[in-house]
């Protein structure tokens, strides 16, 4: 589905040989002169494979990828878990912090 079609070697269109531009009579050298030699042979083109092999799920295979997908689950729950149970200490020790300071300070103004 995704390999690339590549037309066969001797359908294959052949590049222009004439250094001259047809339009503005331009002349120039060409950069590769791969194309001027004749090559040894071409190379054989890949042979497409006739069938993908089918994927079978075994009782056990499935028992494994269900273990796995439980465990990935449990692991990224416990992370996230964790994440906002230390968002809340935080925010707790944070709000502590500030009821200290306000009564520190309406202490200290109130001359005590």
């Amino acid at each position: 589905m995704f390999t690339p079609k590549i037309p066969p070697p001797d359908t294959a269109p052949t590049p222009a040989t004439s250094p001259v531009q047809p339009l503005t009579g331009i002349t120039h050298t060409p950069a590769c002169t791969c194309h001027d030699t004749p090559a040894a042979a071409p190379a054989p083109a890949p042979a497409a494979p006739l069938s993908r092999p089918a994927v079978h799920l075994t009782p056990g295979s499935l028992l494994v990828a269900a273990a796995g997908g439980t465990a990935m689950v449990l692991i990224i729950g416990t992370v996230l878990v964790s994440m906002l149970l230390a968002t809340a200490i935080t925010a707790a020790s944070v709000a502590l912090c500030a009821v200290v300071l306000r009564s520190l300070l309406n202490d200290k103004n109130k001359g005590r």
